[in-house]
């Protein structure tokens, strides 16, 4: 069976670990002196390393040949840590396993010493997720465990997180990758499987993923099951997207410029009529008249808000901007964003933007 390629190129080393500098580094050291802390916490977007961050930890501090920080990926610990089989590494997700009980059995299960490892290392899913009762419970473990147990809490909320159990952790913040590093991680991986893609392509699904790698890698993924073919072009990234054409996007702003709201509530039902997802549609002209307000106050940033469009694309941009005041952009922006809440509940489904439309028309008069 293939393995999807998040999995069939998950990190097994530091030095493969795309971005996150700043906590591989104080891992390091802490793995380097020694001074291994008794709980971390991991927080941060999904996708972004945290539960590979953690397992890669795991195999480091208990490999049985290592030298500096690097697991050495051939001795029995870090080939069954590898594999997934490691009885000493214990993976919970606390989103279906939340309970009070859990943690109890949790707790019985740590009063025994590892049966191969140095370190019996618990990595806790979606910590934020555990009842209050659990994370009582949890609480009470953190505060003298045994000097052979690391817990890693792993949470995309750690505001959710009872503060009394945060403080008990070493806390590390995972930072959404930007496209350039979610585009170079691609192009590697495009590369071991022998493919050819395009770089505007590649830009598309990085920008698509919204800093998330494991949801970039699922993307490729996809696109290579839809073409069934060792070649990926934009046009394909676009199609499995649904991805608006941007000449919709430029003639439908160019109406807001003018004012031209009758032409702009036509514009848009003659599309819905033609079966453009409003939806995508939505968010596609919300993301780009966002851009112009940035463009707005900084026109310097074309090239970063820009990746991957052609230079003709990047002109229309500016001009575009140039024209529209930023108080009307601030208006429209606000009056798109209530219509696509309203539009989930609305029997007709572009009424909410024919009265954003509507909406902007009187209020940018003022």
């Amino acid at each position: 069976m293939n393995q999807v390629l998040y999995r069939k190129y998950r990190p097994q080393g530091f030095n493969e670990f795309t971005a996150q500098s700043h906590i591989i580094q104080t891992l390091k050291n802490e793995i380097e002196s020694g001074k291994i802390a008794h709980a971390y916490l991991f927080s941060g977007y999904r996708g972004t390393g945290k539960t590979t961050m953690a397992r890669l930890f795991a195999k480091a501090i208990n490999c049985q040949n290592r030298k500096g920080f690097e697991p050495c990926n051939e001795c029995t610990s870090c080939l069954e840590i590898t594999k997934g089989s490691a009885v000493d590494i214990i993976e919970i997700d606390a989103a279906s396993n939340r309970g009070i009980d859990d943690i109890r059995s949790l707790r019985d299960s740590i009063r025994y010493k590892p049966n191969l490892l140095k370190y019996k290392v618990i990595i806790l899913d979606e910590a934020h997720q555990l009842s209050k009762d659990a994370a009582n419970a949890l609480l009470k473990i953190l505060e003298e465990p045994p000097e052979y147990v690391v817990f890693i809490l792993a949470t995309t909320e750690a505001h959710k997180m009872i503060s009394t159990i945060a403080s008990r952790c070493q806390r590390f913040d995972f930072y959404k990758l930007t496209i350039k590093e979610i585009v170079s991680k691609l192009e590697e991986i495009a590369k071991e499987e022998n493919i050819k893609v395009e770089k505007e392509a590649l830009e598309m699904i990085a920008a698509s993923s919204e800093g998330s790698l494991r949801d970039a890698e699922g993307l490729l993924d996809q696109i290579l099951n839809f073409t069934s073919s060792n070649e990926i072009k934009i046009e394909d990234v676009k199609e499995i997207l649904g991805v608006v054409d941007l000449t919709l996007v430029f003639e439908f702003t160019d109406f807001l410029i003018e004012k031209n709201i009758p032409m702009a509530i036509k514009y848009l039902n003659e599309n819905v009529e033609r079966g453009i997802n409003l939806e995508e549609f939505s968010k596609t002209i919300t993301n780009y008249l966002r851009k112009l307000l940035i463009l707005k106050i900084n026109g310097g940033l074309i090239d970063e808000i820009a990746v991957g469009e052609t230079g003709e694309t990047k002109q229309k941009m500016v001009e575009q901007a140039e024209k529209l005041k930023g108080e009307d952009l601030k208006i429209i922006l606000n009056l798109f964003l209530e219509a696509e809440n309203k539009r989930k509940y609305s029997s007709i489904p572009q009424l909410p933007f024919e009265l954003a439309l509507i909406d902007y028309f009187y209020q940018s008069k003022k």
